[in-house]
């Protein structure tokens, strides 16, 4: 048997400013490093939810790769496919709030040790009995070894193998035409797709809900996270909305990922669509109430406790 959840990509750190309005030109203060990384936050939640996870990804051989590598292993994460790899940095992301809460991102991954995963590093025998493959853009963006190998590993999965991809674009490197040529091959296989609110529109100069729409009429299974406004469920003709849990956001960067997370790990435990996406709602309401995106994750008793005491506001 293989592991029930596996994902792949870059493993990076986090670095995030203390005062919101600092820009990253200026003198201030730091918190930090975190460790991060879409995908790698996204396995570590489902490992700290109770799946059997593997991971296939590369981090420098320096402390920042010691500092997320460390993490996913002592989540339980399998961690044999994963490289550090000598004479490189690991990659770093730099964080900063504007006063209004929205983030801007500053990345150091180019050459970096967390953007050289190849074709080599994945393989059949690896993904044999997997149950559900993560994938998402933002990996397919870091180099095109990486995307190649990303590609491959499509083309192994068992025919029953559940895939998720999460667009998680970051608009900064390439056109939105290059970014869905980029994510077709995988959006075609996936058979769920969990964008965040405006990433559809601005790949396809479309309203979000018009590309959802056309993506569950193609039979795919959509949910669009609305971040604190809940998320809505496209599937089978039917759109439904699912209320958010109020939390107090310390930091939201890490949620989307967590919530991918919860919503996998409950719907292979044979929850219902509707009751896996307020499982993620949940999941990623609890997550943004700490610093730094792995430090919100709970375990499954954690997040259960999580659903029996809190209530989910109606829209």
């Amino acid at each position: 048997m293989g592991h029930e959840i596996i994902s792949i990509g870059g493993l990076l750190v986090e670095i995030i400013r203390k005062e919101h309005g600092r820009t990253l030109s200026e003198s201030a203060d730091f918190a930090g490093p975190y460790p991060s990384g879409d995908t790698p936050i996204f396995i570590h939640a489902a490992a700290k939810l109770g799946k059997d996870c593997g991971f296939i990804g590369s981090c420098g051989n320096d402390a920042f790769g010691d500092c997320v590598y460390d993490r996913l292993a002592a989540s339980g994460v399998d961690m044999t496919h994963v490289k550090k790899i000598p004479g490189l940095m690991t990659g770093t992301t730099f964080v900063m709030y504007e006063e209004d809460g929205t983030r801007k991102f500053m990345y150091h991954l180019q050459n970096s040790g967390s953007a050289v995963v190849t074709i080599d590093d994945v393989s059949s025998e690896y993904f044999k009995g997997c149950k559900w493959v993560h994938y998402t853009a933002f990996n397919l963006e870091i180099s095109d070894s990486v995307r190649s190998a990303i590609y491959r590993s499509m083309q192994l999965l068992d025919d029953d193998t559940i895939v998720s991809f999460d667009p998680n674009v970051r608009f900064e490197l390439y056109s939105p035409e290059q970014l869905k040529k980029m994510c077709e091959p995988i959006l075609k296989r996936a058979n769920v797709i969990l964008p965040s609110q405006y990433e559809f529109s601005r790949m396809y100069g479309k309203t979000d809900d018009e590309v959802c729409t056309e993506w569950m009429d193609k039979g795919k299974l959509v949910i669009l996270k609305l971040a604190d406004q809940g998320c809505r469920i496209y599937e089978k003709g039917k759109i439904v909305d699912v209320a958010p849990f109020r939390t107090v956001e310390i930091d939201a960067t890490g949620a989307g990922d967590i919530f991918c997370a919860a919503f996998a790990v409950a719907r292979l435990d044979g929850k219902s669509i509707h009751d896996a996406a307020v499982y993620a709602n949940a999941a990623g309401a609890f997550s943004v109430t700490r610093m730094g995106p792995m430090e919100g994750t709970v375990s499954k008793e954690e997040l259960e406790e999580f659903l029996r005491t809190e209530q989910a506001e109606i829209f």
